[in-house]
């Protein structure tokens, strides 16, 4: 398929084109590079420098290509920054994807995989959560992606746009050529490794007062491969609708820095700090749909595989892409 992936330049987005390239597809990235690396384009992709704010230059490319699929994760994802500042989160993650819609309907675009959150759910009232849980977002992050799976089910009923919104938690994992490189970085596995490559001091854990066994929060951890072959499993989906994504059990941050220190060798101090507003303490999602509609299999699901593919990454590119 001819598919066209926004936020290819991005962590998720990059190991996903990388995937879908080595599977035969032709992939074009769009990227605005606000947060994107250019280093982390494929070089086997058509790279297009924009904005999905600009609709007039998206709706233009639309008109002269032909693309199979979008397959969309240009997103902002800081639950705290939403926190204090949700009209960006709306502006960006709900206004500029309808844009992206638009202009899939624009183009004739047969199918749109869109890399949702199972944040939408808020605080499941059951664990693990399943695809008919209620959705009560309590960030503005997970509200502005509901927003958004629920344009594309009205651009499905209007127009017969096929689409399939993956709703998954902490995605986690390098491979061989892409990686994580954020600034600042946020997310749990690098900054417990950066600790250990000793470009921080310590780690922050926030919260240890939660309900559950050591007290810090539980999440799932999904290796970006298995992200990808999530997608590209999508882009066959027998129908529209919402899957999600997990391995049912997940890890709490303790477990995982623990896992960090066995993986790295080294001590990796940790100190705890209050709460991040807007955090539940337990996100587990069940993938039994996925596994049986989309034939998803992952391979990475050992926490330890996951923060070794990252350790062998930064160990690669130990000051990320450099292209900044």
């Amino acid at each position: 398929m001819n598919i066209f992936i926004t936020g290819g330049a991005g962590y998720i987005g990059s190991a996903c084109s990388e995937y879908m390239l080595d599977r035969g597809h032709t992939v074009t990235v769009f990227d605005s590079l606000v947060t994107g690396h250019v280093k982390a384009v494929d070089p086997r992709a058509k790279f297009i420098r924009g904005d999905l704010a600009d609709r007039d230059s998206l709706l233009e490319i639309f008109r002269n290509n032909s693309f199979d699929a979008i397959m969309h994760f240009a997103a902002f994802s800081l639950v705290g920054e939403s926190m204090k500042d949700p009209g960006k989160y709306f502006r960006n993650n709900l206004a500029s994807a309808i844009n992206l819609a638009d202009a899939a309907i624009e183009g004739k675009v047969r199918t749109f995989v869109f890399s949702s959150t199972a944040a939408t759910f808020g605080e499941p009232k059951s664990i693990p959560i399943r695809e008919d849980a209620e959705q009560k977002p309590i960030n503005p992050y997970g509200e502005s992606k509901l927003c958004f799976e629920k344009v594309l089910e009205w651009y499905s009923r209007i127009y017969g746009l096929k689409y399939v919104a993956l709703r998954y938690f902490n995605a986690a994992g390098a491979t061989e050529n892409f990686g994580e490189d954020h600034n600042p970085e946020s997310h749990l596995i690098p900054i417990l490794l950066q600790v250990a490559q000793g470009k921080r001091e310590k780690a922050m854990l926030f919260g240890d007062d939660y309900d559950t066994p050591d007290g810090t929060c539980i999440r799932d951890y999904i290796h970006i491969l298995d992200l990808a072959q999530a997608h590209e499993k999508a882009l066959y989906a027998p129908r529209s609708g919402h899957y999600n994504l997990g391995t049912g059990s997940g890890l709490s941050v303790k477990e995982i820095l623990e896992t960090a220190r066995k993986v790295t060798g080294r001590p990796i101090p940790a100190e705890v700090v209050p709460r991040r507003p807007g955090d539940p303490p337990r996100l587990i999602a069940c993938s039994e749909l996925a596994r049986k509609e989309l034939g998803w299999q992952p391979q990475y699901e050992d926490a330890g595989r996951i923060i070794e593919s990252v350790w062998k990454w930064m160990a690669k590119f130990p000051d990320g892409y450099q292209d900044r």
